[in-house]
């Protein structure tokens, strides 16, 4: 009992280790519970984990820019992420431990920028030190910087998903399901799914990829599952701007969905999504039930189930 608690304690030093971006400190710390228990699981998954992290810090350092430096380790992130799906064991102490560890990495790059290039890359910088603020669990400080850079770059996608998936882990959901309606609809191929972690972005992923879809299809039906399964379910009125620019883009989704070819597959849910939108203007505006139905129409012709969810 006495070994265990041992073991226990280390593995929780470890982990803080981690949080200070010491993994030499972690990798000391575990092969010291090592010894004591060769067979624990959750110090051989560690230490499996650890030397990942070992050789791609090796690379990491031989790269000269900070801004570089600190998108390679967001990237190796989500290849740890992939990683790590595929031991044995699900540890969720340890998972968090080494997620702190890269996004934490990952901001020490960014803030070792020059002052000059922080200044010449102010928005870009808020985005990727807000995202990092976020998967090191500070979600105040990931809120600051992403509000930020909204402020710049307001019809953004990529900064508007990540302020959504902020607000939902800060408790802030109706904020967050406005914001991912907006994102997705935006440009839903400029958000990185893969940086998304709360817990309604991930289960609507999940039901979506459950019906088969991946990729760059993934994310265009998204929005379209979005609003028939009552997530993107806060809503606001268009100006009169947004309501040409919305028909319009309707009519030449409308003629490329038409001509088909391999790009069909993306345009058919980005069409839906758009119909949704223009629904929801008319019913806004109290327009007769005619155009409504007219719309309904479309969305019907192009997938049936969808109509048959959307109106039930």
């Amino acid at each position: 009992m006495a070994d265990q608690e041992s073991v226990y304690v280390l593995l929780s030093n470890a982990y803080e280790s981690l949080r200070a971006v010491d993994l030499a400190g972690a990798s000391e710390l575990l092969e010291r519970a090592l010894a004591i228990d060769f067979e624990h699981t959750e110090v051989l998954w560690s230490l499996k984990c650890v030397n990942f992290w070992a050789e791609r810090l090796a690379r990491l350092e031989a790269t000269p820019n900070p801004y570089e430096r600190g998108e390679y380790a967001i990237a190796q992130w989500k290849s740890f992420s992939s990683f790590s799906s595929k031991l044995s064991g699900d540890f969720e102490r340890a998972r968090y431990a080494f997620k702190r560890f890269a996004f934490s990495l990952a901001l020490n790059q960014y803030r070792a920028l020059p002052p000059e290039e922080k200044e010449s890359h102010e928005a870009e910088l808020a985005l990727r030190i807000g995202r990092c603020h976020k998967g090191a669990g500070d979600y105040d400080a990931a809120l600051a910087q992403l509000e930020a850079a909204a402020r710049e770059r307001k019809e953004d996608a990529e900064v508007l998903a990540e302020l959504a998936d902020a607000y939902a882990l800060g408790g802030e959901i109706r904020a967050s399901k406005a914001l991912f309606r907006e994102a997705f609809y935006l440009s839903a191929q400029k958000i990185d799914l893969e940086l998304l972690e709360c817990e309604m972005i991930r289960r609507l992923m999940e039901s979506v990829s459950n019906l088969g879809y991946a990729g760059s299809e993934l994310a265009e039906w998204i929005p379209v599952y979005g609003a028939v399964l009552g997530v993107f379910t806060v809503k606001r009125e268009l100006k009169a701007v947004e309501v040409g620019k919305l028909r319009q883009c309707i009519y030449q989704l409308e003629n490329e969905t038409r001509e088909g070819g391999e790009e069909r597959a993306l345009l058919v849910p980005r069409l839906i999504n758009r119909y949704f939108w223009l629904i929801d203007h008319c019913i806004a505006a109290k327009d007769e039930r005619a155009k409504i139905d007219e719309i309904l129409l479309k969305v019907r012709l192009l997938d049936p189930s969808i109509y048959k969810q959307y109106i039930a």
